[in-house]
């Protein structure tokens, strides 16, 4: 089975912002074929497309190289997400289904739910899948894969802290989500902005050299159907 270029894309990509390759380290197409149990070919597309996302480099002399942003790059990547999490918040009032709504609505509730009992690590993946979720609900590809990139870049350069008031930020996306649902673009705009604005406070700068613990799961590549493990560890 020819494992697509997008899965082993998505694997690399993880690897990288969970820091098992770390910033500045080399990208050989043998050993990441060995790795994830794929043929080089998919392995050099995928390099390409983190190429052009900003997670690879190429450099003469070297190939493929995990870049390493600076922490201006750092600065402007939340100043972007700032800009476009409301306009997809705008859009999404406008294009949003009762599916999308009752997915938000849903993870409003659990993410009250957990605030209350201080599940902290919950609260982290409810999040992400919230605001994922709104950005779908814009209806636009084009926004949705900027949002989805500037997600994975925000993890790949920043640790997130836990909220001093969880309750609270549950709550602003319980009212942005009432907005999106009335149709209130201006509303969900400026809802979406202040929670941004807010949200920027719990990032700090992920230093270089200090991979995840979620790191040392095994390395496989996801695709519909399969999971292809591969027998090497870590690198």
């Amino acid at each position: 089975m020819r494992i697509p270029a997008h899965s082993v894309c998505t694997a690399i990509r993880e690897d990288i912002v969970l820091g098992v390759f770390e910033r500045g380290s080399r990208l050989t197409e043998e050993v990441l074929a060995r790795r994830y149990g794929v043929s080089r070919v998919p392995v050099r597309e995928a390099l390409r497309t983190l190429e052009s996302e900003g997670f690879v480099v190429t450099r003469r002399h070297a190939g493929a190289c995990v870049a390493e942003p600076t922490e201006q790059e750092a600065a402007d990547l939340l100043e972007v997400r700032m800009l476009l999490e409301p306009l997809g918040a705008a859009r999404a009032a406008h294009r949003r289904t009762d599916p999308h709504l009752k997915v938000l609505r849903g993870l409003v509730r659990l993410g009250q739910e957990r605030a209350r009992r201080g599940e902290g690590d919950d609260l982290r993946s409810l999040g992400g899948w919230f605001h994922e979720t709104l950005a779908q609900a814009s209806g636009s590809p084009g926004l949705i894969a900027m949002l989805t990139q500037l997600r994975h870049k925000t993890a790949w350069m920043y640790v997130v802290e836990h909220p001093a008031r969880p309750a609270d930020s549950w709550a602003e996306h319980g009212a942005i989500v009432d907005a999106v649902a009335r149709g209130d673009a201006e509303r969900a705009r400026s809802l979406a902005a202040q929670h941004a604005e807010r949200a920027t406070t719990a990032y700090r700068l992920r230093r270089p050299g200090r991979p995840d613990a979620a790191a040392v799961r095994p390395a496989r590549v996801r695709t519909s159907q399969h999971a292809v493990n591969t027998p090497s560890g870590r690198h």
